[in-house]
């Protein structure tokens, strides 16, 4: 009778950046046979991973790797929630923002040494009007950005900051109301997004203390900024400081219902879809079993000393500049009334 686990590689050969064609070799000279029994399935269509995870689960087998892209890890893990199936993550794509989040080497050698750890925790995930994410979704600006990287059909980063350039100067923030245990609140705002984990991708974190095991998601609402703002919200998004600029309120919640005063898009985990003026988002606390680093508090993962020292030194700047600008409109609004009055006399 043996005492390996069964594993199965759910790799989807067109998603993400990486070409994947040696990765089954890597597999076989780098996973340990003494723990594991694996195979390898490919994806032959959209929503095939979804699909195969489903049978792993329903059968019994013990953990399923997603080796993919974000789309790819969204759509098996939503067939693994609630089961007895771990789930584990070779990350290939554009962003890997839970797999970074979970500090999963990018290295696909290095991704299959943490499997043969495996450091099994149960975590959670969240839903947004149904659909599950297991790392941010969002409304506004953010799903807006989302829906138009879709469209781009490309990938990458770089194609994501050519829409932002594009797309973020005629923009238009919106009004919404944000309801929670506490109470509503209506807010101005860019962009609302939740997070169940801290970072979109690519080392973006958008709510640098998120945490997937408290049963609640920090949610994370961006005020109207210029473009004089942009480099240091930018700045601190990179440097796991954002929660300490000026346009930004968060706060952690189990969960909201959000309503604005039109249809448009959302995103959950970067896929977008339109949806209606009400949103009920939520968290499921340890609904799901997933293959961690288990070295993964190390001293890399804080924020750099001396780029937090400028971060809090920019964000001061900022402070003080809105208020100077603050000051420097309510004169030119005394002076106009002055003009207007000396105006009138001299009439």
């Amino acid at each position: 009778m043996t005492n390996r686990k069964s594993v199965v590689f759910i790799l989807n050969p067109k998603s993400g950046t990486n070409n994947k064609e040696s990765i089954p070799q890597i597999i076989s000279s780098t996973l340990d046979k003494d723990k594991f029994d694996y195979q390898v399935r490919l994806t032959e269509y959209a929503g095939h991973a979804a699909v195969i995870a489903k049978e792993c689960a329903e059968q019994g087998i013990d953990i399923v790797v997603a080796v993919g892209g974000d789309g790819t890890v969204n759509e098996v893990a939503r067939s693994l929630v609630h089961t007895e199936t771990a789930l584990g993550i070779i990350p290939c794509g554009s962003g890997n923002g839970l797999a970074r989040h979970l500090c999963i080497p990018m290295d696909v050698k290095k991704s299959i040494n943490i499997i043969n750890e495996c450091n099994i925790e149960k975590l959670d995930y969240g839903i947004i009007n149904g659909l599950l994410f297991f790392c941010t979704c969002g409304m506004g600006f953010d799903a807006f950005i989302s829906f138009k990287f879709a469209e781009a059909g490309k990938r990458g980063p770089i194609t994501y900051v050519e829409n932002v350039l594009k797309e973020g100067l005629k923009y238009k923030p919106e009004i919404y109301e944000v309801e929670d245990d506490t109470g509503t609140r209506k807010y101005n705002a860019f962009l609302i997004a939740c997070a169940n984990a801290s970072q979109y991708g690519n080392n973006a974190y958008i709510a640098p203390h998120a945490s997937m095991s408290d049963g609640l998601m920090d949610v994370i609402i961006m005020e109207p900024f210029t473009a004089f703002d942009a480099p240091q919200i930018s700045f601190d998004m990179f440097n796991k400081t954002l929660d300490k600029n000026s346009k930004i309120k968060t706060f952690k919640a189990k969960k909201i219902h959000i309503k604005r005063s039109k249809p448009g898009a959302i995103h959950y985990d970067g896929d977008p879809i339109m949806t209606d003026c009400d949103i009920d988002i939520h968290i499921e606390n340890n609904g799901i079993k997933i293959i961690t680093n288990p070295d993964a508090e190390n001293p890399d993962k804080q924020p750099n000393f001396l780029l937090n020292a400028f971060s809090d030194f920019f964000n001061n700047i900022n402070n003080v500049r809105e208020d100077i600008e603050k000051k420097r409109k309510r004169i030119q609004a005394i002076n106009k009334v002055m003009l207007r009055k000396l105006t009138q006399t001299k009439k």
